[in-house]
């Protein structure tokens, strides 16, 4: 399944994440992520494992067509007229299929023109913002010559981004979600309403929680290193959530966040120089 963008791109609405994943588990799961069938993968500059990612996109064999790599600039490239083109050093690839601003800390909106720049260039075919929420996000949308295409944000059944939605339907922007799963909360996973779903479509919990997000209409990207969950994670296109299932899920939104960002975390952000894998 795919979901068109506002510059009339497609994306696949499920990948592999790889945050937290070392360079070698990072070139496992993506290698085997392709071989199931997976076509996107995203990576960051800050994961330091975009090197491990084009290894395995390489060893994978598969047309370059037929893959979406999204990664992401870190506040410390931002200024960095070089930090496109080192990036894709990195991965190894001719294009990026989307770039995104890692968060809204330093020189972001320099940040923001350099991504435009690349995107006229046709050296990355979206441009994204990643965790850009309330104020951010407005000032991206009044100070760009080219809208975004995708925003990444926590997202899941207890926090479902309602008011940041309305600004994406508004502007056709797509919602990547981050902790798809919860972060590893076994309380959501362990929800009444998943654990009767997963009965009813004999499926896992977690297979019901990732179709949502992409009933939703929502791009998610589950990161694991083990082969059984990235297996499972993918096979979620054999069923479709109805009405009603989507209607008792909306019942257990709590508006609850996993991660709250702090101001002067963005502050870190910005002094914060990643040490990139070396070739």
């Amino acid at each position: 399944m795919e979901i068109k963008l506002n510059n009339g791109n497609f994306i696949p609405t499920i990948g592999i994440g790889t945050y937290m994943l070392s360079p070698k588990d990072a070139e496992n799961s993506v290698y085997e992520a392709l071989n199931i069938g997976y076509r996107l993968i995203d990576t960051a500059n800050a994961y330091v494992n975009e090197r491990a990612v084009g290894r395995a996109i390489k060893k994978a064999n598969k047309q370059r067509k037929d893959i979406y790599v999204s990664t992401k600039l870190w506040p410390s490239e931002y200024e960095k007229d070089t930090a496109v083109d080192e990036t894709l050093e990195r991965l190894d690839l001719d294009y990026i299929d989307l770039v995104f601003l890692h968060q809204p800390a330093g020189n972001y909106l320099k940040g923001y023109r350099q991504l435009e720049k690349a995107y006229k260039e046709g050296k990355i075919k979206a441009i994204g913002i990643s965790n850009f929420e309330g104020k951010y996000i407005d000032e991206i949308l009044e100070n760009c010559e080219i809208k975004p295409q995708v925003i990444q944000v926590e997202a899941h059944p207890y926090f479902t981004q309602d008011e940041l939605r309305i600004i994406l339907a508004k502007h056709d922007i797509k919602l990547m979600s981050w902790y798809p799963l919860g972060h590893g909360d076994s309380s959501l996973l362990n929800e009444k309403v998943f654990q009767e779903l997963a009965k009813k479509y004999n499926k896992k919990p977690a297979q019901i929680i990732l179709r949502w997000h992409v009933d939703m209409g929502f791009i998610v990207i589950p990161g694991s290193k083990n082969p059984i969950h990235i297996k499972d994670n993918f096979d979620i296109f054999d069923f479709q959530l109805d009405e009603n299932d989507m209607k008792e899920i909306a019942k257990i939104n709590k508006q609850k966040r996993y991660y709250i960002r702090t101001e002067e975390q963005l502050k870190k952000f910005a002094e914060f120089t990643p040490h990139f894998e070396v070739a």
